[in-house]
């Protein structure tokens, strides 16, 4: 099978923390391998190194959107309080 686009919802939301790393290892080898994906996550550390772009919804809707340097620089409060919340 040679999917042209994989998606992921949480893939590590219900893993044990021994799997997780092996997990997100994986997805991030399949990055280099140029496979395009879309990935719900809440693992903003691995957002950040893997992606080539990021979407912050908020309630539904496109909140923030840009390069993975968004995470480091978000241009709307909404999204600096989600990451600050995440962060503490």
């Amino acid at each position: 099978m040679k999917p042209e686009v994989m998606l992921f919802d949480e893939p590590t939301s219900a893993l044990d923390p021994e799997l997780i790393g092996s997990v997100l290892e994986t997805i991030q080898g399949l990055a280099e391998e140029g496979m395009t994906m879309v990935v719900v996550t809440h693992e903003i550390g691995f957002a950040r190194d893997v992606a080539d772009r990021v979407i912050y919804m908020d309630q539904g809707l496109i909140a923030e959107e840009g390069e993975s340097s968004i995470i480091d620089n978000p241009k709307t409060d909404r999204m600096r309080d989600f990451l600050s919340s995440i962060n503490d």
